[in-house]
């Protein structure tokens, strides 16, 4: 197969499709308690601890999101603090540069999923595809979705900030041909994250029955919403509970002020009760 003819073929025909059609919704409704559905709850800093991860875990859990997306070396951790709660665990690889070898993407995808992983989210070697080394970009993914093939979603990170729209219709295309589950807009460590117009061009090149994943930058319900009606059908976000009390109609802009109010928990479920409450 004539990789470098079949995307150039490929991109003209989604560039025709693009400029014929007007920007239509995904058709999706993200209202009320249900958007929670559409997140993957995500901790990827590099100072994160087990017991934050564990919080997001429980927050995954309270509002049943899709997953709970970290490093691989947390795997094991979140595995076990979601069993038997229908909140998938999701680990990126290659993270967050894509820059390491393709062995070693295989051998991290083998690993997490051996430890409880139950979604992989890979980045491209960017400077990959920047060169237009496609065949490169095609077997890296390749091999992870293999090494994953009936035991993990594959979703490939494209950090789109880094690339020209003819660039993403390429990577998109490769990653439908090579069998990947979704592809993902950015890794959120770049120079950029999720935009509706990346959003609506990935969907318009993968088409219906593709998963497209919007993440970096998402942390309100209004931008989330924009997301899926560009066609989003996942959204990574560290703001999962901001978004979903947002979808309830609560208010953006609490603050704990030591009110007296909260005894338990903080109705936003965005901020910590002040120490001073003395609860």
């Amino acid at each position: 197969m004539d990789i470098e003819k079949l995307i150039a073929e490929i991109t003209d025909e989604i560039y025709d499709k693009v400029s014929a059609e007007s920007c239509g919704s995904s058709g999706s409704s993200g209202t009320g308690m249900n958007i929670a559905r559409y997140l993957d709850d995500t901790l990827l800093k590099a100072d994160a601890t087990p017991e934050q991860i564990i919080k997001i875990c429980k927050e995954a859990k309270e509002y049943k999101c899709a997953s709970v997306c970290v490093n691989s070396g947390y795997v094991p951790l979140v595995s076990r603090e979601l069993s038997g709660s229908g909140v998938k665990t999701c680990c990126v690889i290659g993270f967050p540069l894509g820059a390491c070898t393709t062995e070693a993407k295989v051998q991290e995808t083998i690993d997490s999923i051996k430890k409880g992983a139950d979604e992989v989210d890979m980045v491209i070697n960017v400077g990959m595809a920047k060169a237009g080394n496609w065949k490169y970009v095609k077997q890296d993914i390749d091999e992870v979705v293999i090494a994953a093939r009936g035991k993990a979603l594959v979703k490939v990170i494209i950090e789109a900030c880094l690339l020209t729209d003819e660039e993403k219709v390429k990577v998109c295309a490769i990653a439908k041909m090579s069998g990947a589950d979704f592809v993902k807009t950015s890794t959120g460590f770049s120079t950029g994250g999720a935009t509706v117009e990346d959003v609506r061009l990935m969907r318009q090149t993968v088409g219906p029955d593709m998963g497209v994943k919007a993440s970096g930058g998402v942390r309100d319900y209004k931008t989330a919403m924009a997301m899926i009606e560009a066609g989003a059908n996942r959204i990574g976000t560290s703001s999962a509970a901001a978004i979903v009390k947002g979808a309830a109609g609560e208010s953006e802009s609490h603050k704990c002020i030591g009110c007296g109010a909260c005894r338990q928990k903080c109705p936003s479920g965005r901020v910590d009760i002040a120490v001073t409450n003395n609860y």
